[in-house]
């Protein structure tokens, strides 16, 4: 956790005023006993009442000034524990833009999201607590000893019995708890996965009537963390018992000897109830530090996590040569004796892959399910780095690109259309930010989005949902589609990409594009050959390596992999 404070620096005027303010707080509460037997002593016991009502009113004005003081102290804390988690929240979005797809694949996005929200709330929490207590309680405690001390040392041997056996309860019951508490994070991300798949595949669970399936895996789910946090809290439940018990005996010890010290005149009855108040003042300031004691375990846990996460280093970054201009826009690319495995995989997605993709010319790639088709598109963008060989795109290898102006010069449509909350235009903006009105109804001419779009009462302005559920997946790939266009990059890919639409619209759509993009570099992956066929090269891909490479008529002839797709997409007179 002290690993995460470089984040309250610009705030170390506000600690700095907050351990102040608490610092004096503490002061004033430890001088209100002292004032109060100074009352009964000289003022009840001597029936002055001057007295009592000179000292009395300077204790008001004490507690009004601890009072101030602690409102202070607290909004300073707030302000700064607050600061802090934004700035870390901000940190944390940044670091994970930069992951690639691999750091994605090994912390999970159920769990960044929970590190990112929950995580960062319960560092923040316990912040907050820290800023105050850690000055007020270690004051509270020690100060509290020394006035004891100052009242009537020999009974000040009570409060030095009391301590240890209250600091060992304290670190017996806290050290159980310990473990429960860093297992609910782990439990809490189980959940949040959960609880993303099935929202998010609400339409499959509902097509399936899984409705039951899934609420039985949230409901283990939840149970788990159920019992879990029960577990915890039980065991820190005995922690204020085990505190009230030990108060109390504590209380008692100090009155029956305190009585006996009064009784042969060793000690005023006004000093013994300021030893009392001192002796609940270090108490409860162990009780304090108990509380922080139960949270500091969590919080600990969820700033390792959260350490976990900007401590890693995105395996995909710029080289030290890469430079901007170094490579034409556009261009040919080129997969040069490629082989690419997943982290952890056995055996590779793509092997010893070779092909140029020419300008100006349509390049498709099509293959059966699983023979590494968007594997291959993935590596155009550097999304992965190769393992051997290498991809490049305008006479220079992906990686001596920087990474903004490779994916600048890259139209990239992916599998699943993704769109964002927002207007129509927003989104296809989103590929172009400084587009106008014209470029964009350009790009849905061109996409065969115009049709739909005017059909809506809002045209442009139309705001779509989460993910576009208002919308069928027909048109969110023509939005998709959309959305590349309008950046006019020197290479296009569509990574099956008119998998949604109907022939009659793919054909229009593949016709536009041909006019459209021929002076750039356009990689078509599909599975459907009628999408495919007109290509000036067809790559096909089987089991991850180059089955077979040539227009439509050459691979008819030479390649038994690509007979077989078109045979089973194809009737004869199609084929004739």
């Amino acid at each position: 956790m002290l690993k995460l404070l470089r984040y309250l620096r610009p705030y170390r005027q506000m600690v700095f005023l907050t351990m102040l303010f608490m610092l004096l707080q503490s002061i004033a509460n430890l001088y209100l006993p002292t004032l109060m037997s100074h009352i009964v002593n000289e003022g009840i016991v001597k029936e002055n009442t001057a007295y009592i009502w000179t000292t009395g009113g300077f204790m008001l004005l004490v507690s009004a000034g601890a009072a101030v003081l602690s409102v202070a102290a607290s909004y300073m804390a707030s302000r700064s524990a607050s600061g802090f988690g934004m700035r870390i929240r901000s940190s944390v979005f940044s670091h994970i833009e930069r992951f690639s797809l691999e750091e994605f694949d090994k912390h999970g996005t159920a769990s960044l999201i929970t590190r990112t929200t929950n995580d960062i709330a319960q560092v923040q929490q316990v912040l907050n607590m820290m800023l105050r207590m850690m000055v007020m309680a270690p004051m509270m405690c020690i100060g509290g000893i020394i006035m004891a001390l100052s009242k009537d040392a020999e009974l000040s041997i009570v409060i030095i019995v009391a301590i240890p056996i209250l600091v060992l309860a304290i670190f017996g019951i806290g050290s159980k708890g310990i473990p429960y508490f860093k297992a609910m994070q782990g439990k809490i991300d189980k959940l949040n996965l959960v609880l993303r798949e099935s929202l998010t595949g609400i339409r499959v669970v509902r097509a399936f009537n899984r409705i039951e399936h899934e609420r039985g895996r949230f409901n283990r789910a939840n149970e788990d963390l159920t019992a879990t946090a029960i577990r915890a809290n039980q065991i820190m439940a005995g922690m204020m018992p085990v505190m009230m018990l030990m108060m109390n005996a504590t209380s008692i010890a100090i009155i029956w000897f305190g009585g006996l010290r009064i009784s042969t005149g060793h000690m005023q009855v006004g000093d013994l109830m300021a030893f009392l108040q001192y002796a609940m003042q270090i108490l409860f300031s162990l009780m304090m530090a108990s509380v922080m004691f139960s949270m500091v375990p969590r919080a600990s846990a969820s700033a390792a996590r959260i350490h976990d996460v900007l401590s890693t280093e995105p395996v995909i970054v710029d080289r030290e040569q890469a430079s901007v201009g170094k490579a034409s826009a556009g261009g040919d690319v080129v997969f040069d004796q490629v082989t690419f495995r997943y982290p952890g995989a056995e055996k590779p997605a793509l092997s010893d892959i070779s092909f140029v993709a020419r300008r100006g010319q349509v390049t498709a790639v099509i293959g059966g399910t699983g023979s590494g088709k968007s594997t291959l598109a993935s590596l155009i963008p550097r999304f992965y780095d190769v393992e051997s060989g290498c991809v490049q795109v305008g006479g220079m290898d992906v990686r001596d690109w920087p990474q903004s102006e490779l994916r600048t010069n890259i139209g990239f449509v992916p599998q699943k259309a993704l769109l964002f909350t927002g207007t129509i235009a927003d989104n296809i903006r989103y590929g172009k930010e400084e587009a106008t009105t014209e470029e964009i109804r350009h790009a849905l001419d061109i996409a065969q989005a115009t049709d739909f779009i005017e059909n809506m009462p809002d045209g442009l302005d139309t705001v779509l949902s989460q993910g576009g559920a208002n919308l069928s997946g027909g048109q969110k790939q023509r939005l998709s589609i959309a959305r590349a266009l309008v950046r006019q990059p020197g290479v296009y890919i569509f990574d099956d990409s008119f998998s949604a639409l109907d022939f009659k619209t793919d054909a229009k759509l593949r016709a536009a594009l041909k006019s459209e993009t021929q002076e750039a570099t356009v990689i078509i992956v599909a599975q459907r050959v009628n999408t495919v066929m007109d290509a000036d090269q067809i790559i096909v891909l089987e089991e991850g390596r180059v089955a077979g490479s040539g227009t439509h008529r050459e691979l008819l002839a030479t390649c038994s992999i690509y007979q077989e797709i078109v045979t089973s997409q194809l009737t004869e007179e199609e084929l004739a």
